[in-house]
């Protein structure tokens, strides 16, 4: 179980009052789907609120102390039948593609060869956001924007 001084106890509990319950627990209790969705969520939010429906205390004391034996997460607060807890987000990088700038992107063009009997020409181009391939394999840009006369005028 993570411990936290009271200061930083304290700026969890202020940034967690903003924060909506992300899972609820009902009258079936501490399964096992719900502790895999509280793990999910300590895994993508670090910070999170759970919900249990249940008017006995002593129960949810229990269930807030084995949620944070299992999770190894945090305990920062317990107030009516919200609990907050706090484990720091586990750092997962998701496998994205190498971009050149924002909006280009490499796209690949097959053109077959006017005859057809020879071999189609095949040419790498980075297309920016703007841009589109059309069937022929030629680039268009999208239209500019059409400005206002009056605006114009008016400058």
């Amino acid at each position: 179980m993570l411990n936290l001084t009271p200061v930083e106890r304290s700026a969890l509990r202020a940034e967690a009052h903003a924060l909506k319950p992300i899972v609820l627990i009902g009258e079936a209790g501490l399964t096992e789907a719900v502790m895999k969705e509280i793990e999910l969520g300590l895994d993508s939010h670090g910070l999170i609120k759970v919900r249990v429906f249940g008017d006995d205390r002593e129960a949810r004391i229990e269930m807030y102390e084995s949620i944070c034996e299992q999770t190894g997460a945090a305990p920062v607060q317990h107030i009516g039948k919200l609990l907050v807890l706090y484990r720091p987000k586990k750092e997962t990088e998701k496998a994205r593609p190498a971009k050149a700038g924002k909006g280009m992107r490499m796209v690949t063009i097959v053109k077959p060869s006017a005859s057809g009997t020879k071999k189609p020409t095949v040419s790498k181009v980075m297309l920016k956001g703007n841009e589109r391939v059309t069937e022929g394999g030629t680039i268009k840009r999208a239209k500019k924007r059409q400005s206002s006369t009056k605006k114009s005028s008016l400058g």
